[in-house]
């Protein structure tokens, strides 16, 4: 098995995602159902053979493709962009694999107003490295450059890098 393929629901979308609760933001109704839905699929499709423990473990780690097809009711009314993180996040909380190894998204925006819903293939990309100008060295730097890409670099305190 290469590639797993599953259908999902139509995720709500991103303004219908999160409610205010005094001063908090949590997941509304529609986004806790829908996280519980994918996890249950995914908890069907181990059941039924769809997805196996050797296919989860070949990707913990790995690069991964990720194809989606959003089927919509109607042609205009939502964003093609709007369910993809919290697709991606229930999908990957309910496999136990970690979305940041998504290297490669390809999004595609159809409709089926009779039976709309989200068609996910993940894909292994064993082969595929980052572009040759930039190398990774392990993953304790994961933390400085999280830090560097959430705006916290040297520049941002005023200190100055020295060489």
């Amino acid at each position: 098995m290469t590639t797993i393929r599953l259908s999902l629901p139509l995720p709500p979308s991103v303004n219908n995602q999160y409610v205010t609760v005094g001063r908090r933001r949590v997941l509304s109704k529609s986004a806790r159902g829908f996280r519980r839905s994918v996890a249950a699929i995914v908890r069907d499709g181990f059941s039924t053979g769809r997805i196996n423990q050797p296919w989860i473990d070949a990707a913990r780690g790995q690069p991964l493709a990720c194809d989606l097809i959003f089927y919509f009711t109607t042609p205009y009314r939502r964003d093609l962009d709007g369910g993809v993180k919290i697709a991606l996040d229930a999908l990957f909380d309910a496999l136990d694999l970690d979305d940041r190894y998504v290297v490669s998204i390809t999004l595609t925006k159809q409709i089926d107003p009779l039976n709309p819903r989200a068609e996910v293939e993940l894909g292994l990309l064993p082969d595929w490295q980052f572009d040759e100008t930039y190398v990774v060295l392990d993953r304790a730097d994961d933390e400085s450059v999280q830090s560097a890409e959430e705006g916290q670099d040297l520049g941002d305190r005023g200190e100055h890098a020295t060489e």
